[in-house]
Formats: C-alpha cells, sequence, structure tokens
C-alpha cells in the first residue's frame, strides 16, 4: 500500500497580501501578533515531526524599502486596477511601517528549522489573471524573487504559490521556465476555479465546503511520474481557516478536516493543508491551541497509518523518483 501523505503549505505574506484590502494603519497589533506566533509554529512543526513550505512574498525577504526597491523587476504590472500593484501602493503611502512588509529574520528561522522549504509567493503578490498585466512582467516578477533569495539567503526558490490562487496554462509554463519544479494548484471544484472571479456564490460554496460536503472529495492519489511533463502540481485539499470566536462552526470545520485526513490515511492519498500565517494574528493561544490538537492527531495517522509529513518539494520528489 501506498504510504498516506500529509502536506502543508502557507501563504507567507505579512501586508504585502493585503495591501489592497486593508488600511495598514489599522493592522499594526494584527502583524505584531503574526511576527510573534510564526516561531511558535516553526516549534510546534518541530516538535510533531511536521514539515512544510513556507511560501514567502519576495518583499518579506528584504531589509527595507530601499533593498526591496532594489532588487525590484525591470517590468512592473501594469494592472487596469492600479491598486492592486504594490508599487503603486508603496508610492501612495505617506508612512511606511517596516514590520508589516519585512522580516528577513524569520526567513532565516524557516530555512534554519528542520523540514521546513522557502518557497515563492511572487516577489509582489503578483495577480496573474488581473486584467491589464502582461505575462512577461509575471516572468520578470519571478526572476526578481529569485534574485533576492539567491543573494541574500544562497538559496534557490523551487516551490511556487500563485496569489490569490490565481493562474493558467501560460503562468504554470513561465514558472516552469524560471525554475519552479512544484506549484500548488486549486481543486477541480467549480468554486475553487477562476479565482479572479468575484463571485458570491463560488465564495458561498468555498466557505459552506468547509462545514459540510459540497464538492468533491478532497484527498487524491500522488501523481503518477509519467503524468508530469513539467512541474509537479499539487492541489490544495483545505483551507484550515481560523478560529475567530466561534467556538462551534470552528469545531465542525476542525472535525470535517481530520475525518478528511483519517480518509486520506485510509486510502492512501494525499492531504493538503493550507493558511496564511497572519491568519493565527488574531486569537493567537487558541489558533495555536488548534494546530497543536491537529499535528497530534497526524501523529496518530502517521503510527496508524504510516502517513508521512512532507513538504511539496519532498511531495513533488516522490512524484520524479528522488528525495524522500
Amino acid at each position: 500500500m501506498i504510504r498516506p501523505i500529509f502536506t502543508i503549505s502557507l501563504d507567507f505574506e505579512l501586508h504585502w497580501g493585503r495591501f489592497d484590502k486593508y488600511p495598514v494603519e489599522k493592522c499594526l497589533s494584527y502583524y505584531s501578533e503574526t511576527r510573534k506566533v510564526i516561531p511558535k509554529i516553526l516549534e510546534l512543526f518541530e516538535n510533531h515531526g511536521v514539515h512544510a513550505t513556507w511560501a514567502a512574498v519576495g518583499g518579506l525577504m528584504a531589509e527595507s524599502l530601499e533593498e526591496w526597491r532594489m532588487y525590484a523587476p525591470r517590468l512592473l504590472p501594469s494592472y487596469t486596477e492600479k491598486g492592486y500593484s504594490a508599487y503603486s501602493w508603496v508610492d501612495s503611502q505617506k508612512e511606511i511601517f517596516p514590520e508589516t512588509l519585512f522580516a528577513p529574520h524569520l526567513v532565516k528561522e524557516i530555512l534554519h528549522a528542520e523540514g521546513q522549504e522557502l518557497g515563492c509567493h511572487t516577489y509582489s503578490h503578483y495577480y496573474t489573471k488581473e486584467n491589464g498585466q502582461r505575462i512577461e512582467q509575471f516572468r520578470e516578477d519571478l526572476m526578481a524573487a529569485q534574485r533576492l533569495a539567491s543573494a541574500k539567503f544562497n538559496t534557490k526558490l523551487t516551490s511556487l504559490v500563485f496569489p490569490r490562487n490565481q493562474y493558467d496554462n501560460q503562468a504554470v509554463r513561465v514558472a516552469w521556465e524560471e525554475g519552479f519544479e512544484t506549484l500548488r494548484s486549486n481543486p477541480e471544484d467549480w468554486f475553487w476555479q477562476h479565482t479572479e472571479e468575484r463571485s458570491f456564490f463560488k465564495r458561498l460554496f468555498r466557505t459552506g465546503d468547509t462545514l459540510v460536503p459540497l464538492g468533491k472529495e478532497s484527498f487524491y492519489p500522488l501523481p503518477k511520474a509519467e503524468s508530469v511533463a513539467g512541474p509537479v502540481l499539487l492541489p490544495t485539499s483545505r483551507l484550515l481557516r481560523p478560529y475567530v470566536g466561534n467556538k462551534i462552526s470552528h469545531q465542525q470545520r476542525f472535525a470535517r478536516i481530520k475525518s478528511e485526513m483519517q480518509k486520506a490515511a485510509e486510502k492512501g492519498m494525499v492531504y493538503h493543508l493550507w493558511w496564511h500565517p497572519h491568519n493565527f494574528g488574531h486569537f493567537p493561544e487558541q489558533n495555536l491551541r488548534y494546530l497543536e490538537e491537529l499535528l497530534v492527531y497526524f501523529k496518530r495517522l502517521r503510527d496508524e497509518y504510516g502517513m508521512r509529513s512532507l513538504n511539496m518539494a519532498e511531495t513533488a520528489g516522490l512524484v520524479r523518483g528522488v528525495g524522500v
């Protein structure tokens, strides 16, 4: 029997992933708590033998705004909606709060932690499906992220998570050409397709599916090597939504994740959980407690079914017949 796999990927953003939605001035304590919680997540992963991919926005690797600008791509995104551009947003700010944008010391902690992979979330939280942008701008963005990772951390990034889960075949091809061998993809359910579309019904079904089954099974068999001609695509199974004060709904979602993990373990399949570290910025103690409970549950499945915890690169390595 094929040993089941538990994969975790995290969208590590801070305000780079939220500048077009929230005023930074109102999020200072939120990011302060996020920065405190990340080492605690790493500690939990270490204590429970859990590997994960931390897909970091390139800006987080910089020390300052000056350094971020120095490594910026030659071609900047030309979104029709200027508010989607990190560069336009930075230029519009009267005051920059560095603690909400730059975290190279946390990147170092990730790189030094056992089983943790530093992945890429593009340089500027780039949206590949928004009107006005061009594919060469996306390529330049990825190149900028690789330059900064190499210069500062002597690291080549090989796993990519697309911001807002937006991608198409052209973006996949460019990512592969720029050295990204493993890409996170979306589930096959209709409400996870074309995430650039602002659809109320898609959001409704995505939320509802966390409570009751509305789509296909969330776990899947490991892709076969002969079916992979380019990058390995690893679909997500479930977003770990944070505890926000409603204990009943959270426990229902939590129970659903455990049930799915159990079935994935029984059938020898892949279960891919994801979330944003900043999701723990509110109610950090409760969210860390729930996470530890989930990791303890994984250890039970490991002991009973041989379930392995692998980051994205390690999981893709199995497909290619290398590594773990």
